[in-house]
């Protein structure tokens, strides 16, 4: 009940005209945040796509960030591993990986920062169910965009297996900590000075 009233309290996300260094260190701490997660790592030895905790991160940035620094701070993490940082599940890098099997997955990540942020600008993360229900939208789209490159690789029978299935649980409890952790999130997003919560 504490967590509902202090969500409804918050002013619509907005941005803020602060200068671009500053949104520069957001995006650098950002898609550091996603590149720790990915560090957290569970091999299901079914398929090629292992169960990191990168959905949190990439889950909690757009919630945090909105659309346009969501997505900024998540093209920076997949330029990053592209150029060979190894920010991947499995410190993984370079170009093949983003063409892999994962790499919707990868690709989805951004789009997902994207959409949740814009759904938190419109005022969805003032809401505990509205706020979950944004992740779960931002957690389908990662894996729309991930199964469709993945079937190239093991074939649609193969998808719910290999991408999907073992992944819903532990999807659901990344879901639930992005949720409950957010606050204290906007708390360190205030305090860095690179956004808003005036409307």
């Amino acid at each position: 009940m504490q967590a509902e009233t202090v969500l409804r309290q918050r002013p619509l996300l907005r941005l803020r005209s602060y200068p671009l260094a500053v949104h520069g260190l957001m995006v650098v701490v950002g898609s550091l945040l996603v590149a720790l997660t990915a560090r957290v790592e569970v091999e299901i030895g079914i398929g090629p796509v292992p169960i990191t905790g990168q959905t949190f991160g990439v889950l909690l940035i757009g919630a945090t960030y909105g659309s346009t620094l969501g997505i900024a701070t998540l093209t920076a993490y997949l330029i990053e591993g592209a150029v060979g940082l190894p920010v991947f599940a499995g410190g993984g890098s370079g170009v093949a990986t983003l063409n892999g099997p994962t790499g919707g997955y990868l690709f989805g990540f951004a789009v997902t920062a994207y959409l949740v942020g814009k759904l938190a600008e419109r005022g969805w993360t003032r809401s505990i169910p509205l706020t979950l229900l944004a992740m779960v939208i931002g957690n389908l789209v990662i894996y729309a965009l991930g199964v469709a490159r993945l079937q190239d690789f093991v074939g649609w029978e193969h998808v719910w297996s290999a991408g999907v299935r073992n992944f819903l649980p532990g999807d659901i409890v990344k879901i639930l900590l992005a949720a409950g952790v957010l606050p204290g999130a906007w708390w360190i997003r205030e305090r860095i000075g690179g956004l808003s919560s005036r409307g």
